[in-house]
């Protein structure tokens, strides 16, 4: 059971893998106090995920939209008070005790006055003039990080599942249940957005679209004007996970000359527990590890036990065959159902990843991400295509070029996303540790 925390810290992200490290390291020492921090990923297909989860005490996969994050994020926190942070403010170190003090003496929600990071005189100003609005009208923005009761936010429904404008309808909501505590510490927040666009026209779209909003004007028209992409829809597909038992002398064998067997054994239990993490978070339909050299190994059994997985052996032959009989098994079974089969190797494989190969899907027969090496690291298929895994000369650099000839072969139509890589050898090794180094505050 998840102990009630007395504050979580939900922050909404998408693609946020530049900012993310440094807005997580200034949170270590509230969670050092007993802050929960939940990031609420809305399929981020960069480094966010992985960063998160190092930083974080819980990530979650939403659907893309910050209402929609948040509130999820919300559901996970397990807290009696919610502090919703944009990715690129920062707070002030005592954030924490200032938000319960609030709240203990009788507001029920509040936010912080905000500045604005820019040494321009005009974007000081804007800073200036959102504190004083929302002093007088008692609407907030989530530049100024917006908290609540958990109680308070579970009473009111939530922020309204709208593409923009969200933090303006819910703090208009709120304020049937008293006014905000409207704290003089001040959040700093990024002027990305300003100087992205130009401070002038920023302030003048910003200011249009909340006056329209104001006057009746549709929240998803508004986002369309403000440049906001639109919410797909969630799709449907399974997941294969191919995954050797963690044996020391077995698993991660080109790695056992750098860091050892032992070390190899538990590298590989970690990745098949990442890899597990996202295929579930992703959710999007059933979730089946294909064990190798069988579900007996106690690693699988505990899995099997704690999370109630669907497990089955991997088959002999080469990984090609084995990919095959799970890709035979599952159509047989689900026929109509598009089937991701994925490994463990991939540090970097996301929900986000998985949602926009299954979306492909709908208008291709099959889909590839690219391994750096010359592999893959995830195939999708709309339905059986055994030809796909013959003749190709696995854990070698040929393996995509050679599993394109037989799409290309038999007339199908895929597409490819984006590489990522994989971690085979030592410097792949280095490089996930220089990757891991980055979401570890100093």
């Amino acid at each position: 059971m998840v102990r009630v925390t007395p504050l979580a810290i939900v922050i909404p992200v998408i693609d946020e893998e530049e900012g993310l490290p440094a807005a997580l390291a200034a949170l270590q020492p509230l969670r050092a106090r007993g802050v929960r921090v939940v990031v609420a990923d809305g399929g981020s297909t960069d480094a966010t995920w992985r960063l998160a989860s190092q930083g974080a005490d819980h990530v979650v996969m939403a659907p893309r939209g910050r209402a929609a994050q948040m509130n999820a994020g919300a559901r996970a926190a397990q807290a009696g008070a919610l502090l919703f942070l944009h990715a690129d403010t920062a707070l002030p170190p005592d954030a924490d005790r200032l938000v319960l003090q609030a709240l203990e003496q009788g507001a029920s929600w509040g936010r912080f006055d905000v500045r604005i990071a820019s040494r321009r005189p005009m974007l000081r100003l804007v800073g200036t003039l959102m504190n004083l609005r929302s002093r007088w009208t008692g609407i907030a923005t989530g530049d100024q990080a917006i908290f609540v009761r958990s109680d308070v936010f579970a009473a009111v429904g939530g922020f309204a599942d709208q593409p923009l404008m969200e933090d303006i309808a819910l703090t208009a909501v709120l304020r049937r249940h008293g006014p905000p505590a409207c704290l003089r510490a001040r959040v700093e927040t990024s002027a990305r957005r300003w100087e992205k666009h130009g401070v002038p026209r920023t302030i003048g779209l910003m200011w249009g679209l909340r006056l329209r909003y104001f006057f009746g004007a549709d929240a998803q028209a508004l986002a369309d004007r403000y440049g906001y992409a639109r919410r797909l829809p969630q799709p449907a597909a399974a997941m294969a996970v191919m995954a050797k038992a963690p044996v020391a002398g077995l698993a991660k064998t080109r790695l056992i000359p750098a860091i050892g067997a032992a070390a190899a054994a538990r590298l590989q239990r970690r990745f098949t527990l990442e890899a597990l993490a996202a295929a579930r978070a992703a959710a999007m339909g059933p979730v089946r590890l294909w064990c190798a050299p069988d579900a007996g190994h106690r690693f699988f059994r505990a899995l099997r036990a704690r999370c109630g997985l669907e497990m089955a052996p991997q088959s002999n032959g080469g990984l090609g065959a084995r990919m095959a009989a799970a890709s035979a098994a599952h159509f047989h079974a689900n026929p109509g159902l598009p089937l991701l089969i994925i490994g463990t190797d991939c540090p970097l494989l996301a929900p986000g990843h998985l949602h926009v190969a299954a979306r492909a899907l709908a208008t291709h027969d099959a889909v590839l991400i690219p391994a750096e090496d010359g592999g893959y690291v995830l195939l999708g298929l709309a339905r059986h295509l055994p030809g796909v895994f013959e003749g190709i000369d696995w854990s070698t650099p040929q393996v995509l070029d050679q599993t394109r000839e037989r799409l290309r072969a038999v007339g199908l139509r895929w597409c490819e996303l984006a590489p990522l890589w994989d971690v085979d050898e030592p410097a792949d090794l280095r490089r996930l540790q220089s990757l891991n180094a980055r979401s570890i505050p100093p």
